[in-house]
Protein backbone atom coordinates (compact mmCIF):
# COMPACT_ATOMS: atom_id res chain seq x y z
CA UNK A 1 0.00 0.00 0.00
CA UNK A 2 2.57 2.57 1.19
CA UNK A 3 4.46 1.72 -2.30
CA UNK A 4 1.92 2.93 -4.63
CA UNK A 5 1.38 5.74 -2.36
CA UNK A 6 4.87 6.54 -2.71
CA UNK A 7 4.23 6.36 -6.41
CA UNK A 8 1.22 8.27 -6.80
CA UNK A 9 2.60 11.14 -4.71
CA UNK A 10 5.63 11.60 -6.91
CA UNK A 11 3.30 11.42 -10.30
CA UNK A 12 1.03 14.10 -8.51
CA UNK A 13 4.07 16.53 -7.81
CA UNK A 14 5.67 15.96 -11.34
CA UNK A 15 2.32 17.07 -12.68
CA UNK A 16 2.34 20.22 -10.87
CA UNK A 17 5.44 21.35 -11.81
CA UNK A 18 5.40 20.01 -14.97
CA UNK A 19 4.18 23.67 -16.16
CA UNK A 20 7.14 25.85 -14.52
CA UNK A 21 9.29 22.96 -15.34
CA UNK A 22 8.23 23.45 -19.11
CA UNK A 23 8.14 27.27 -19.01
CA UNK A 24 12.18 27.31 -17.78
CA UNK A 25 12.91 24.95 -20.37
CA UNK A 26 11.20 26.75 -23.43
CA UNK A 27 12.20 30.82 -21.99
CA UNK A 28 15.98 29.73 -19.88
CA UNK A 29 17.71 26.47 -20.84
CA UNK A 30 16.34 26.47 -24.48
CA UNK A 31 17.64 30.31 -25.28
CA UNK A 32 20.69 29.35 -22.75
CA UNK A 33 21.87 26.73 -24.84
CA UNK A 34 21.27 28.36 -28.56
CA UNK A 35 23.23 31.39 -27.28
CA UNK A 36 26.37 29.08 -26.27
CA UNK A 37 25.71 27.65 -29.46
CA UNK A 38 25.57 30.73 -31.55
CA UNK A 39 28.82 31.89 -29.72
CA UNK A 40 30.74 29.64 -31.74
CA UNK A 41 29.55 31.21 -34.97
CA UNK A 42 30.15 34.69 -36.69
CA UNK A 43 26.19 35.02 -36.45
CA UNK A 44 25.67 38.45 -37.84
CA UNK A 45 22.75 40.82 -39.82
CA UNK A 46 23.38 38.63 -43.28
CA UNK A 47 23.16 35.28 -41.71
CA UNK A 48 20.04 36.41 -40.36
CA UNK A 49 18.88 37.16 -43.82
CA UNK A 50 20.15 34.01 -44.75
CA UNK A 51 21.17 31.23 -42.33
CA UNK A 52 23.38 29.71 -45.72
CA UNK A 53 25.62 32.76 -44.63
CA UNK A 54 26.09 31.44 -41.11
CA UNK A 55 29.33 29.92 -40.38
CA UNK A 56 31.32 27.85 -37.56
CA UNK A 57 34.30 30.04 -36.30
CA UNK A 58 35.21 28.05 -33.06
CA UNK A 59 36.59 29.91 -30.70
CA UNK A 60 37.43 33.22 -32.61
CA UNK A 61 34.60 35.06 -30.98
CA UNK A 62 36.25 34.54 -27.36
CA UNK A 63 39.80 35.17 -28.48
CA UNK A 64 38.24 38.76 -30.49
CA UNK A 65 37.06 40.03 -26.63
CA UNK A 66 40.03 38.92 -24.76
CA UNK A 67 41.94 41.46 -27.09
CA UNK A 68 39.71 44.16 -27.19
CA UNK A 69 40.28 46.93 -24.83
CA UNK A 70 36.41 47.92 -24.21
CA UNK A 71 35.44 44.74 -23.75
CA UNK A 72 38.01 44.47 -20.93
CA UNK A 73 37.03 48.64 -19.78
CA UNK A 74 33.82 46.63 -19.17
CA UNK A 75 34.66 44.10 -17.06
CA UNK A 76 36.22 46.38 -14.74
CA UNK A 77 33.40 48.93 -14.90
CA UNK A 78 31.50 45.96 -13.82
CA UNK A 79 33.86 44.84 -11.15
CA UNK A 80 33.67 48.10 -9.43
CA UNK A 81 29.48 48.24 -9.50
CA UNK A 82 30.14 44.47 -7.44
CA UNK A 83 33.04 45.45 -5.13
CA UNK A 84 31.44 49.07 -3.75
CA UNK A 85 27.92 47.81 -4.94
CA UNK A 86 27.15 44.80 -3.03
CA UNK A 87 28.30 45.58 0.61
CA UNK A 88 26.77 49.15 -0.09
CA UNK A 89 23.05 47.65 -1.02
CA UNK A 90 23.30 44.46 1.23
CA UNK A 91 24.17 47.37 4.34
CA UNK A 92 21.25 49.55 3.41
CA UNK A 93 18.84 47.00 2.77
CA UNK A 94 19.56 45.13 6.33
CA UNK A 95 19.53 48.97 8.14
CA UNK A 96 15.81 49.66 6.66
CA UNK A 97 14.78 46.35 7.94
CA UNK A 98 16.05 46.33 11.16
CA UNK A 99 14.49 50.59 11.06
CA UNK A 100 11.14 49.20 9.81
CA UNK A 101 11.23 46.09 12.40
CA UNK A 102 12.12 48.20 15.55
CA UNK A 103 9.03 48.26 17.75
CA UNK A 104 9.34 51.48 18.73
CA UNK A 105 9.05 52.97 14.84
CA UNK A 106 5.35 54.20 15.02
CA UNK A 107 3.68 54.00 11.30
CA UNK A 108 5.31 51.05 10.08
CA UNK A 109 3.26 50.64 6.80
CA UNK A 110 3.99 53.84 6.21
CA UNK A 111 7.52 53.18 6.24
CA UNK A 112 7.86 50.20 4.91
CA UNK A 113 5.62 51.85 1.35
CA UNK A 114 8.01 54.84 1.22
CA UNK A 115 11.08 52.33 1.64
CA UNK A 116 9.74 49.70 -1.01
CA UNK A 117 8.51 52.57 -3.23
CA UNK A 118 11.40 53.31 -5.31
CA UNK A 119 12.16 49.60 -6.29
CA UNK A 120 8.18 49.07 -7.74
CA UNK A 121 8.80 52.61 -9.81
CA UNK A 122 9.49 52.75 -13.60
CA UNK A 123 13.38 52.54 -13.81
CA UNK A 124 13.80 55.02 -16.60
CA UNK A 125 11.53 57.69 -15.22
CA UNK A 126 13.41 57.63 -12.07
CA UNK A 127 16.41 57.63 -13.99
CA UNK A 128 15.53 60.87 -15.69
CA UNK A 129 14.40 62.31 -12.17
CA UNK A 130 17.96 61.48 -10.92
CA UNK A 131 19.63 63.04 -13.89
CA UNK A 132 17.71 66.44 -12.92
CA UNK A 133 19.22 65.84 -9.57
CA UNK A 134 22.52 65.60 -10.45
CA UNK A 135 22.26 68.33 -12.98
CA UNK A 136 25.54 70.57 -12.84
CA UNK A 137 24.21 74.09 -13.00
CA UNK A 138 20.34 73.05 -11.76
CA UNK A 139 20.59 70.18 -9.76
CA UNK A 140 19.37 69.98 -6.80
CA UNK A 141 22.19 68.04 -5.31
CA UNK A 142 25.06 70.84 -6.32
CA UNK A 143 21.85 73.17 -5.21
CA UNK A 144 22.44 71.86 -1.60
CA UNK A 145 26.63 71.25 -1.72
CA UNK A 146 26.40 75.44 -2.84
CA UNK A 147 25.02 76.02 0.58
CA UNK A 148 27.67 74.55 2.01
CA UNK A 149 30.13 76.60 -0.01
CA UNK A 150 31.53 73.24 -2.19
CA UNK A 151 31.24 74.01 -6.11
CA UNK A 152 29.22 72.05 -8.15
CA UNK A 153 29.97 68.52 -9.41
CA UNK A 154 29.82 67.31 -12.87
CA UNK A 155 28.40 64.12 -11.66
CA UNK A 156 27.43 62.46 -15.06
CA UNK A 157 29.83 64.14 -17.14
CA UNK A 158 33.11 63.44 -15.41
CA UNK A 159 34.71 59.77 -15.52
CA UNK A 160 35.61 59.76 -11.73
CA UNK A 161 32.19 60.76 -10.39
CA UNK A 162 29.75 58.93 -13.17
CA UNK A 163 30.20 54.85 -11.86
CA UNK A 164 29.72 56.56 -8.31
CA UNK A 165 26.51 58.76 -9.20
CA UNK A 166 24.49 55.84 -11.02
CA UNK A 167 25.54 53.38 -8.02
CA UNK A 168 23.83 55.76 -5.41
CA UNK A 169 21.03 55.32 -7.77
CA UNK A 170 21.29 51.56 -8.41
CA UNK A 171 21.76 51.34 -4.05
CA UNK A 172 18.75 53.87 -3.85
CA UNK A 173 16.67 51.69 -6.37
CA UNK A 174 16.69 48.18 -5.37
CA UNK A 175 17.47 48.50 -1.30
CA UNK A 176 13.73 47.92 -0.88
CA UNK A 177 13.65 44.47 -2.60
CA UNK A 178 16.29 43.02 -0.18
CA UNK A 179 15.10 44.89 2.24
CA UNK A 180 11.55 42.91 2.38
CA UNK A 181 13.41 39.64 2.40
CA UNK A 182 15.40 40.62 5.62
CA UNK A 183 12.49 41.86 7.19
CA UNK A 184 10.46 38.10 6.10
CA UNK A 185 14.08 36.70 8.15
CA UNK A 186 13.84 38.84 10.98
CA UNK A 187 10.75 38.66 11.63
CA UNK A 188 11.54 34.69 12.08
CA UNK A 189 14.43 35.36 14.89
CA UNK A 190 12.38 33.42 17.87
CA UNK A 191 12.21 36.10 19.66
CA UNK A 192 12.65 33.78 23.04
CA UNK A 193 16.61 34.10 22.33
CA UNK A 194 16.26 37.61 21.70
CA UNK A 195 15.01 38.27 24.74
CA UNK A 196 17.18 35.68 26.91
CA UNK A 197 19.76 37.40 26.15
CA UNK A 198 18.43 40.87 27.10
CA UNK A 199 17.68 39.44 30.61
CA UNK A 200 21.46 38.28 30.83
CA UNK A 201 22.12 42.46 29.93
CA UNK A 202 23.24 41.98 26.41
CA UNK A 203 23.15 45.46 24.75
CA UNK A 204 21.39 46.00 21.43
CA UNK A 205 24.87 45.15 19.39
CA UNK A 206 25.67 42.10 21.24
CA UNK A 207 21.89 40.75 20.91
CA UNK A 208 22.37 41.52 17.01
CA UNK A 209 25.57 40.41 16.85
CA UNK A 210 25.34 36.90 18.19
CA UNK A 211 21.85 36.28 18.22
CA UNK A 212 20.51 38.22 15.12
CA UNK A 213 22.77 38.05 12.91
CA UNK A 214 23.39 34.50 12.84
CA UNK A 215 19.95 33.75 12.95
CA UNK A 216 19.62 35.68 8.96
CA UNK A 217 22.96 34.30 8.27
CA UNK A 218 21.44 32.42 5.24
CA UNK A 219 18.87 34.80 4.41
CA UNK A 220 22.02 37.32 4.09
CA UNK A 221 24.07 35.08 1.73
CA UNK A 222 20.71 34.82 -0.68
CA UNK A 223 20.42 38.63 -0.63
CA UNK A 224 23.98 39.02 -1.18
CA UNK A 225 23.70 36.44 -4.47
CA UNK A 226 20.53 37.99 -5.96
CA UNK A 227 22.62 41.34 -5.30
CA UNK A 228 25.90 40.37 -7.51
CA UNK A 229 23.79 38.92 -9.81
CA UNK A 230 21.81 41.97 -10.06
CA UNK A 231 25.40 44.37 -10.08
CA UNK A 232 26.55 41.86 -12.87
CA UNK A 233 23.40 42.67 -15.10
CA UNK A 234 23.64 46.08 -14.89
CA UNK A 235 22.38 47.75 -18.41
CA UNK A 236 19.65 50.02 -17.83
CA UNK A 237 20.89 52.61 -15.46
CA UNK A 238 24.38 53.66 -17.61
CA UNK A 239 22.00 53.26 -20.67
CA UNK A 240 19.75 55.69 -19.23
CA UNK A 241 21.66 58.24 -17.46
CA UNK A 242 25.15 58.58 -19.43
CA UNK A 243 25.09 55.98 -22.45
CA UNK A 244 28.02 54.16 -21.06
CA UNK A 245 29.98 57.89 -20.97
CA UNK A 246 32.20 59.51 -19.80
CA UNK A 247 35.03 57.83 -21.51
CA UNK A 248 33.33 54.15 -21.31
CA UNK A 249 33.42 54.49 -17.56
CA UNK A 250 29.92 53.72 -17.39
CA UNK A 251 30.14 50.54 -19.44
CA UNK A 252 29.20 47.55 -18.47
CA UNK A 253 29.57 44.01 -19.79
CA UNK A 254 25.82 43.77 -20.19
CA UNK A 255 25.62 47.32 -22.07
CA UNK A 256 29.02 45.96 -23.82
CA UNK A 257 27.09 43.12 -24.95
CA UNK A 258 23.90 44.71 -26.17
CA UNK A 259 26.31 47.07 -28.28
CA UNK A 260 27.57 44.34 -29.94
CA UNK A 261 24.48 42.30 -30.66
CA UNK A 262 21.70 45.03 -31.69
CA UNK A 263 24.22 48.09 -32.07
CA UNK A 264 26.80 46.13 -34.35
CA UNK A 265 24.79 43.29 -35.31
CA UNK A 266 27.53 40.58 -34.23
CA UNK A 267 25.43 38.68 -33.01
CA UNK A 268 28.40 36.20 -32.54
CA UNK A 269 30.46 37.74 -30.65
CA UNK A 270 27.19 39.02 -28.73
CA UNK A 271 26.46 35.77 -27.54
CA UNK A 272 29.98 34.96 -26.57
CA UNK A 273 29.62 37.90 -24.19
CA UNK A 274 26.25 36.40 -22.64
CA UNK A 275 28.05 33.13 -21.75
CA UNK A 276 31.43 34.82 -20.54
CA UNK A 277 28.80 36.89 -18.36
CA UNK A 278 26.85 33.81 -17.10
CA UNK A 279 30.91 32.04 -16.05
CA UNK A 280 31.40 35.28 -14.04
CA UNK A 281 27.80 34.89 -12.15
CA UNK A 282 28.39 31.62 -11.60
CA UNK A 283 32.05 31.21 -10.29
CA UNK A 284 31.34 34.40 -7.93
CA UNK A 285 28.54 32.79 -6.77
CA UNK A 286 30.07 29.30 -6.32
CA UNK A 287 32.65 31.57 -4.21
CA UNK A 288 30.05 32.99 -1.76
CA UNK A 289 28.83 29.65 -1.30
CA UNK A 290 32.07 27.99 -0.76
CA UNK A 291 32.16 30.63 2.11
CA UNK A 292 29.50 30.75 3.55
CA UNK A 293 30.16 26.80 4.67
CA UNK A 294 33.07 27.51 5.44
CA UNK A 295 31.64 30.20 7.94
CA UNK A 296 29.12 28.02 8.90
CA UNK A 297 26.18 30.35 7.92
CA UNK A 298 24.73 27.75 5.72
Amino acid sequence: MREPTVRAEARAGWAMTAPALAAIGLFFVVPAVASLGLSFTDFDIYALANLNNLRFIGLENYQRLLTNPLFWQAMRNTLWFVVLGVPLIVSLSLAAALLVHAKTLRWKPLWRVALFAPFVTTLVATALVWNYLLHTRYGLINYALGWVGIPPVDWLGNPHTALPAILLFVAWKTFGYNMIIFLAALQAVNADLIDAARVDGAGAWIRFRHVTLPAIAPTMLLVAILTVAGMFQLFAEPYVMTQGGPAKSTVTVLYFMFEEGFKWWNLGSGAAVAFILFLCIFVTTLVQMQIARRSGAI
